[in-house]
């Protein structure tokens, strides 16, 4: 390799997104079963931002200061155990952390090749949400085909992800969201209808439909209204949100119900409701690689159709991610964000 070093993008120190810096670090080497990955995109995830505030510290065997789950480029290397992938294949993959960089390792078994027709950017945008989506929604969620579906976030990575996945496995979606302008582009991506969450009520508006699943990264007041919600035997899954009180939980507004709106435990009991959460960044490799191969076999022929559009709000090249950080925080965007490297 001609350089043996490369660019990244540092959590100089915890705090704003100015404290995210360039320096120059070692090119990793890849072990084992690892690739190293030239990156040419990095998607921007808002762990990424808790990471950089200091309230989410990545797992042991990932850079502890250089943020970035998801990935696309081009095998660079390979680690002496890899037989599935060779040099100079596209691939997207999550990975520990380490993304916002020119060059990242990944595990061989958690890469996915770049869908025909997708750019780096594109592809770079899809495996934090496919794999969170594919996991909540469909494994602990059970979806059915039929099954009315709620997403909360409609239109935000996971939100358009879910969507449209739903979508193309024969589900009634409903969503909400915080603005008209995010409503309609839900509903654009397949939604049949998506609530204003500021103007509308979404258990009002959603009452006669009733709901099967919900995939939730809200909490807080809205854990009551979805337990009324659902139908019998309806799935409520909570993924991972913004912090709360200073800690990372999986929920934006919080982990507990507001003392205003308890929920009826009663009434999930007598609904035969399953309640169930995750997070899947912590999870082992073994996990992660039987997750991609489920993907890979079910999802990804829909992301690689015309059923799915992958949708890119902004790209920001590798040292303005601060600026990406910014617009993750502003909320202001409609799909994904993405750092890019030029070569």
């Amino acid at each position: 390799m001609e350089n043996r070093t490369m660019e990244a993008v540092v959590i100089s120190s915890f705090g704003n997104p100015e404290v995210l810096q360039i320096e120059h670090r070692p090119i990793p080497a890849p072990q084992g079963n690892e690739v190293l990955v030239k990156v040419y995109a990095a998607g921007i995830n808002r762990p990424d931002v808790i990471q950089r505030k200091g309230l989410y510290p990545a797992p042991p065997d990932a850079p502890q200061d250089i943020p970035g789950m998801e990935i696309a480029g081009i095998i660079e290397a390979c680690g002496p155990s890899v037989t599935k992938w060779k040099v100079g294949d596209a691939v997207c993959a999550l990975i520990q952390g380490g993304g916002y960089a020119q060059y990242a390792i990944a595990q061989s078994g958690q890469c996915l090749p770049v869908p025909d027709g997708f750019s780096f950017a594109e592809a770079a945008s899809l495996p934090e949400t496919v794999f969170t989506v594919w996991h909540n929604v469909f494994r602990l969620g059970k979806l059915k085909k039929e099954d009315h579906f709620l997403v909360h976030g409609g239109s935000s990575g996971i939100g358009i992800t879910a969507i449209q996945l739903v979508k193309a496995f024969g589900s009634t979606v409903f969503a909400t969201a915080g603005t008209d302008e995010k409503c309609n582009a839900c509903e654009t991506l397949g939604a049949t209808r998506c609530i204003n969450y500021k103007s509308q009520d979404f258990e009002k508006e959603l009452k006669s439909e009733g709901i099967d699943v919900i995939l939730d990264m809200v909490g807080g007041s809205y854990i009551a209204k979805k337990i009324r919600l659902l139908h019998e035997e309806g799935r409520l899954v909570f993924i991972t949100g913004r912090h709360h009180h200073a800690v990372f939980i999986n929920t934006m507004k919080g982990s507990k119900p507001y003392p205003d709106d308890l929920p009826d435990f009663g009434l999930v009991m007598r609904k035969r409701l399953t309640i169930s959460g995750s997070t899947l960044r912590n999870r082992d490799t073994a996990f992660k690689e039987a997750l991609t191969e489920e993907i890979l076999v079910n999802a990804w022929p829909k992301i690689e159709s015309e059923a799915f559009k992958p949708v890119i709000f902004a790209e920001f090249p590798l040292e303005s991610a601060h600026l990406a950080h910014q617009l993750m925080e502003s909320s202001a965007h409609i799909g994904k964000i993405v750092l890019t490297n030029t070569w």
